[in-house]
C-alpha cells in the first residue's frame, strides 16, 4: 500500500533518544520502517528505548553531546544517513540577575552548539545522503512565547530556529531539507520532580484551546512527517505544535 509517510529503506539518527520526545520519535521511526540509530548519555535508558523499537538492525551509540570529541567519535561510527533528529536538550530556570556563566555555557553547548556541530561534522564526513531530511527540536520559547526565568533556554532555542533558515538555504542545492519542530509544553520527564505542583500545571493547561499539554508522540508524528517524502517541498520551516496556545 502506498504511504508517503513511510521511512522504509531510510537510516535515521535520533539524539536524546533515552526518554521523552527522542524515545517516542525513535519508536515511531522504527514503526514506519526505518533503520534507527539512537544516541544519548544514559546507557540503561537508551537500552530500554532500543528494546522498544520494532523491526531489526537498529543500534545504539552512547554519546555525551556536551563533549565535542565525543561528537567526533559518534560521527566516525555512523553510516550514511537519510535523516537526523537533533533532539537532545535541557533547560534551567533562573531570573536574569542570577544567571550563572557556567549554566549559560552548558545550556548553549547542549541545545545549540552540539546539534549544529553534529550536523556540520556529518556534512564534512559526507555521512548525509542527498535528499536527506534534518529536523532540529526547537521550542515555542525560541519563537518568543517565553516566560519569566526562561531566558537561557529561550535564547538557545531561538538560535536554532534562526539557524535552520540559513542552513536550509545553503543545503537546498543538494536537496537536503532542514526544518525545526517548535513545541509548546509537552508531558515529558522535564515536568517531573519540579517545583511546579499538579494544581499549577492543571491551571496552566487552561491556556491551551485543546485543553491539554502535548504528548511526546504528538511531536514524534510531526517528526515522521518532516523526515518522510510527504514533506519533500518543505525546508527552512519552524513547525509550530502548540495545541492552539498562540491563537489567544
Amino acid at each position: 500500500m502506498y504511504n508517503p509517510f513511510s521511512l522504509e529503506g531510510k537510516t535515521i539518527l535520533v539524539t536524546g533518544a533515552s526518554s521523552g520526545i527522542g524515545r517516542a520519535t525513535a519508536i515511531e521511526c522504527s514503526r514506519m520502517g526505518a533503520k534507527v540509530i539512537i544516541t544519548a548519555r544514559n546507557e540503561e535508558r537508551l537500552k530500554e528505548t532500543l528494546e522498544q523499537l520494532e523491526g531489526e538492525d537498529h543500534c545504539m551509540i552512547l554519546c555525551n553531546l556536551a563533549d565535542t570529541l565525543a561528537i567526533d567519535g559518534l560521527v566516525s561510527n555512523l553510516p550514511e544517513i537519510h535523516g537526523l533528529v537533533n533532539n537532545a536538550g535541557f533547560t534551567k530556570l533562573s531570573l536574569l540577575q542570577f544567571v550563572k556563566e557556567e549554566d549559560l555555557k552548558s545550556i548553549f553547548q547542549v541545545n545549540t552548539i552540539a546539534p549544529v556541530l553534529l550536523f556540520q561534522k556529518l556534512l564534512k564526513k559526507k555521512k548525509i545522503k542527498k535528499g536527506a531530511s534534518i529536523v532540529f527540536t526547537s521550542s515555542m520559547a525560541g519563537l518568543g512565547c517565553t516566560s519569566v526565568g526562561n531566558s537561557m533556554y529561550t535564547a538557545s532555542k531561538g538560535a536554532i530556529s534562526a539557524y535552520i533558515k540559513t542552513a536550509a538555504l545553503e543545503l537546498a542545492p543538494k536537496s537536503i531539507r532542514i526544518n525545526a519542530i517548535c513545541p509548546a509544553m509537552v508531558n515529558t520527564g522535564i515536568l517531573e520532580g519540579g517545583s511546579v505542583t499538579k494544581e499549577q500545571l492543571k491551571e496552566d493547561m487552561k491556556q491551551y484551546p485543546l485543553g491539554r499539554y502535548g504528548d511526546p508522540y504528538d511531536i514524534a508524528w510531526a517528526m515522521i512527517y518532516l523526515l518522510s517524502d510527504a514533506s519533500s517541498w518543505i525546508t527552512g520551516t519552524n513547525l509550530i505544535l502548540d495545541g492552539g496556545l498562540t491563537l489567544k
